[in-house]
């Protein structure tokens, strides 16, 4: 009923119903279709894409974030170490941890209003080196999506 609401008097009111009634989908294709109206109703109500996305599980991103403990520190001691401390990371501009020796492409990304959001790291994580040309990160990155997303949530664990 929520698609109705967002999307009421739309021209996926029909296939609203449709999924609303639990009718069966008749013809290939509807199924693509009918994902494409959720998608087309978030972003007609406003939502951002990412209020639809799948949740990382923290304690999953816990041991995936072991990958990453070679040069990030996380927690009420956390330090500077290869990499800059990643407490509070998401939210933070790009390059801005005082006493940190960051790449150039790190600081330009910032000075450019690069903002580490979920949807940034989410990016950022599959391929680093890819994502900002120059960074010192020198990490393949995490291809597996779950694996990315679990590794935010983790973060998310660790505040300012």
């Amino acid at each position: 009923m929520l698609w109705l609401r967002c999307c009421g008097g739309s021209p996926f009111a029909a296939i609203a119903e449709d999924i609303a009634r639990g009718q069966a989908m008749r013809r290939r294709g509807e199924a693509a279709l009918a994902g494409m109206f959720v998608v087309a109703c978030a972003l007609g109500a406003g939502l951002p894409a990412t209020a639809m996305a799948a949740e990382g599980n923290a304690s999953d991103g816990a041991e995936v974030f072991k990958k990453c403990r070679a040069c990030h520190d996380v927690g009420p001691t956390a330090k500077n170490k290869v990499g800059p401390l990643l407490n509070g990371i998401l939210g933070r501009p790009a390059g801005s941890i005082e006493g940190f020796n960051y790449s150039e492409a790190n600081k330009a990304a910032g000075a450019k209003g690069l903002v580490w959001s979920e949807e940034v790291m989410l990016k950022y994580l599959e391929n680093p080196i890819s994502y900002m040309p120059g960074t010192k990160m020198a990490f393949a990155g995490l291809k597996d999506e779950r694996d990315r997303l679990d590794v935010i949530a983790y973060l998310k664990s660790f505040p300012k």
